[in-house]
């Protein structure tokens, strides 16, 4: 028996890329997937229901059960068919995974407004499109012990500010406090919520400058697909994970890394009436030896 025997799973942005192999990884441990693409170019430009299709008919191939939906994932309209799909087609719905995304690359200072809103768009109001008609689905069960699954994809980029993709970077990072928010709020219903944070080349990652490309190098020979992320995603979504809730994970090149939660490292009180020299003192006496000794704030200095 697969891991994910008889579960029902939506997976977004699964056309290509990350999506398809885990969708295709989900069919084989037994899993029944709705896949949503919507088959534009990499930067949400067009639409194009075939390559979902695609995937869905190699996987019903293969002997598994698959639907493809090319809709326009942060249409919440979509979601809500997505979720329908699950419950209508395969008798309800376990797991989302939600992969979609598109990139628009520019330092700040470049980045027009439309390629900030769409960006946004796309990341995380694609993640709202799925996540509360499932939630809602999941909460009039009624089941704290039902095993239910959220997995959303951050990013690198955000996590380490990537410089040539604030849009992006802002989107991922708010994907990252979208997963602690729904950790905490949905346990209530039987659901945990992670996030993945890939390296893996990607139409994606081929677009961004190599310097700026910290999703996973682009290399004709480099070990870094899409299917080397498929195994977490398998795991997320299996009943054994629910005791991860909430946690971001990496996973690249068959490595996988745990991130930890921000958390406060001291308290310095009677800060708010010093004089500024007095203020910046302190500050340096008690903040610069801790922050010395952490991951560094900055990854790309080298480069501005």
């Amino acid at each position: 028996m697969g891991a994910l025997e008889g579960r029902v799973a939506i997976i977004t942005g699964a056309g290509r890329g990350i999506g398809a192999a885990i969708a295709r990884r989900y069919a084989a441990e037994g899993a029944k997937v709705v896949i949503n693409d919507l088959g534009g170019d990499t930067t949400g430009e067009g639409s194009d229901v075939g390559p979902a299709a695609a995937v869905a008919s190699e996987i019903i191939a293969a002997g598994g059960q698959a639907i493809a939906d090319g809709g326009d994932i942060a249409d919440v309209a979509t979601g809500e068919r997505l979720v329908s799909l699950a419950i209508e087609k395969f008798g309800g719905l376990d797991i989302v995974v939600n992969v979609a995304g598109i990139l628009r690359d520019r330092m700040i200072f470049n980045l027009d407004e439309k390629d900030w809103d769409a960006v946004i768009r796309v990341h995380l109001k694609g993640h709202y499109s799925t996540i509360k008609p499932a939630a809602a689905y999941w909460r009039s069960l009624r089941n704290p012990h039902g095993d239910f699954r959220i997995i959303n994809f951050t990013s690198a980029s955000g996590l380490h500010g990537s410089p040539g993709q604030p849009n992006y970077a802002a989107a991922k990072m708010g994907v990252v406090g979208l997963t602690m928010s729904l950790a905490n709020g949905l346990a209530r219903y039987g659901v945990t919520v992670n996030a993945i944070a890939p390296g893996a080349t990607t139409r994606l990652t081929e677009t961004a400058p190599e310097d700026k490309n910290v999703d996973g190098p682009a290399r004709a020979d480099d070990p870094y697909t899409p299917d080397r992320v498929a195994p977490i995603a398998v795991f997320l979504g299996s009943k054994e994970s629910g005791w991860m809730s909430g946690r971001t994970i990496g996973a690249a090149g068959g490595e996988l890394m745990l991130y930890n939660v921000p958390e406060m490292i001291k308290t310095v009180e009677g800060m708010a009436d010093l004089d500024a020299a007095t203020f910046a003192a302190k500050v340096e006496e008690e903040f610069r030896p801790l922050a010395d000794g952490l991951a560094p704030s900055v990854y790309f200095d080298s480069q501005m």
